[in-house]
């Protein structure tokens, strides 16, 4: 994209979080995106209906905090209708990589580019905004995102209804191990969540306009009020981040055979020998991945069957 034009301050966060916190700590955000038309349910509703089905994922928002991944109940509703109905539909759903659509990755790429701005960059780049990724929600009335981590760092942006945004550290081990960090990340995000963990949570109240920046791992969960809600994630992947999943992902697979491994960080010299290994491997196969049926073949061998579960009917 061309930097040099003039870009307003879409993201803005209170006294100086911006630069005292980030990237480190969650903070919140007020936001300019309440109200664009590409966030609008008559839009996301065309979305669903141009996304590849494997990049949509939805199920019954009436879960538990904890839930059990082979107990999460479906909704009989194509995409499209879940967006139409959602105000009764008792749904979940999110849209993936929306920054496949030219239209969404212009607004992603703005929107951080008014933060890399704020932080005296000049561009994506200079700001380590890489990988840029866009996952919208939209949630019917009293719905719950069970509790989990995610892959990258992320602006999370709430466009419309009440939504209560629940996170914890991802540095205190006794509320997520490492094993429990790699399974998340490979097999199913949903995470063990216990009651005593309660009094360690900072807690987002949202409404159309705020947000929340989330590090890199930090377990969370959320739910909605009263009505309908859409929030849309805006995120990407550091060198460092990349790093990382990709150690992961490698550390899952040696474990699926019987060799448990440390965590990325803990023996560097393996980890760069692994990564080598790792990154060769997955460059050859990349070509295959363009067609949705083999993305589903490579998931299932790499990572089990059950990788494929937001499938589950498809």
């Amino acid at each position: 994209m061309n930097n040099t034009t003039a870009v307003a301050p879409v993201i803005s966060a209170a006294n100086a979080a911006l630069r005292r916190d980030f990237p480190l700590r969650p903070f919140a955000i007020r936001h300019k995106l309440a109200g664009h038309p590409l966030l609008s349910l008559p839009r996301i509703a065309r979305l669903a209906a141009e996304l590849p089905r494997d990049l949509i994922e939805y199920n019954s928002g009436k879960v538990a905090i904890s839930q059990d991944p082979d107990g999460i109940p479906s909704v009989d509703l194509d995409p499209v209708e879940i967006v139409k109905r959602i105000e009764t539909a008792g749904a979940w759903m999110v849209l993936k990589r929306v920054e496949n659509s030219p239209e969404y990755r212009k607004l992603l790429e703005d929107t951080l580019l008014s933060v890399a701005r704020a932080r005296g960059c000049n561009s994506l780049l200079d700001a380590g905004f890489e990988q840029v990724e866009g996952f919208l929600f939209v949630s019917s009335p009293n719905a719950t995102t069970p509790f989990h981590l995610d892959s990258e760092d992320n602006f999370f942006v709430h466009i419309h209804g009440e939504k209560f945004f629940t996170i914890y550290d991802n540095t205190d081990r006794t509320i997520v191990d490492d094993a429990e960090i790699e399974r998340s990340m490979t097999k199913h995000r949903n995470l063990k969540f216990d009651e005593r963990f309660a009094s360690r949570a900072t807690e987002f109240h949202l409404f159309a306009g705020d947000g929340c920046y989330v590090p890199y791992q930090w377990p969370h969960w959320v739910r909605t009020a009263g009505s309908y809600s859409i929030s849309m994630a805006i995120t990407w992947k550091t060198r460092a981040v990349r790093r990382n999943n990709d150690l992961h992902f490698f550390n899952s697979w040696l474990r699926g055979i019987g060799l448990p491994q440390k965590p990325p960080g803990k023996q560097p010299a393996l980890d760069a020998l692994k990564l080598a290994l790792y990154r060769t491997v997955t460059t050859a196969l990349e070509p295959l991945r363009s067609s949705m049926a083999m993305r589903r073949v490579l998931r299932r061998i790499a990572l089990g069957k059950k990788a494929n579960y937001y499938l589950k009917g498809a």
